[in-house]
């Protein structure tokens, strides 16, 4: 198994994808090359950038990847709060929920890599 299947941050953002996957299902046909496809593309960029940098061959790559999915991660959120204000949604909680809890995952992370090793 890869180093990336154990970090939680990786598991939960591949809950989110299913998530939001489910979420803009029901999204208007008009939206499918719009907020539909902006919001999965945002929500795979995540766990993939987990990935990508797990198998970096250095700690700065690792770190530069996590902050990408960091950056995915606040697009997604935006993203969830217009679909809410567009009215393509109820609420967008249930994702912001998720959303959060992502990215207090990879902010301990990335704090975790920084810090010298005693």
């Amino acid at each position: 198994m890869r180093t990336h299947h154990n970090l939680r941050a990786w598991k939960l953002s591949m809950q989110l994808v299913e998530d939001i996957y489910q979420l803009t299902k029901n999204f208007p046909a008009s939206e499918q090359y719009g907020l539909t496809s902006q919001m999965r593309r945002a929500a795979v960029s995540v766990p993939s950038n987990i990935a990508e940098g797990a198998a970096r061959e250095s700690m700065a790559e690792f770190l530069r990847f996590l902050v990408i999915a960091r950056g995915s991660l606040s697009e997604l959120e935006t993203q969830c709060l217009l679909a809410q204000r567009v009215g393509f949604i109820r609420s967008a909680e249930e994702p912001l929920v998720l959303i959060d809890q992502v990215f207090a995952q990879l902010g301990g992370l990335i704090n975790s890599l920084k810090s010298p090793v005693q």
